[in-house]
């Protein structure tokens, strides 16, 4: 593995995994070298489509030492924070569209001893990010409109993505920076290029011709070939 590649973090979403092996997906991407688990979780208010409760990652908790990210693309997350922390997230992510009172949420969320990140959708300027910036492990950039799996990707977030890199270089190097939806071997060099360090990926994994390692593997044979 090069440095290039070694440096870029995945997150195999288990949106895109058969729902009926859950525990089978997590071992399989754990196995083939994933640094962390990103499970969407989804309330049929905020996004049209209902997902996975806590009591799912309580139960693939004991599957993998690997961090949990939860992603929480629903309504008013400060409700659901605690119990998420208690079933087994290592980091939680909220929207920056759902949460009333961000700020307070993130405090929330460091106050469970848990890293704290915000998502924001593909029309959602980056500038609402400033004055939270100094306060994240991590920002989540939206590549596709949140709500489900297997879209395309939509190619002038690249430039927010630009955008969101120099923020964080500015106010908070150690800050993450997240891209998720429709990163396949195909985007995943622009994305990285634009200056994500952390790849979301769910249908590349999960849905790949030979197997979520294969996928896994061809994200990161696409990046050793465009540096």
């Amino acid at each position: 593995m090069t440095p290039v590649q070694a440096s870029i973090k995945l997150a195999p979403s288990i949106l895109a995994a058969d729902m009926g092996r859950l525990a089978e997906a997590v071992e399989q991407v754990d196995a083939a070298g994933a640094d962390r688990i990103h499970i969407d979780v989804m309330d049929g208010h905020f996004v049209p489509n209902i997902t996975f409760g806590p009591i799912v990652v309580k139960w693939l908790r004991s599957t993998t030492r690997l961090p949990f990210e939860v992603h929480l693309m629903i309504d008013r997350p400060e409700r659901y924070l605690e119990a998420f922390a208690l079933a087994g997230a290592d980091s939680l992510i909220v929207h920056q569209e759902g949460a009333v009172h961000l700020n307070r949420t993130i405090q929330a969320i460091h106050a469970l001893g848990k890293k704290a990140g915000v998502a924001i959708n593909p029309a959602t300027p980056a500038s609402v990010l400033e004055e939270v910036v100094p306060d994240l492990e991590l920002i989540l950039v939206m590549t596709v409109n949140p709500g489900f799996g297997g879209q395309e990707f939509i190619p002038g977030t690249l430039a927010k993505i630009g955008r969101v890199r120099r923020m964080i270089d500015q106010a908070r190097p150690e800050c993450e920076l997240e891209v998720d939806g429709g990163v396949d071997p195909e985007t995943a060099p622009a994305v990285v290029a634009a200056g994500a360090g952390v790849l979301v990926a769910g249908s590349a994994v999960f849905g790949a011709p030979g197997g979520a390692a294969a996928g896994m593997d061809r994200i990161r044979a696409s990046l050793a070939a465009r540096r």
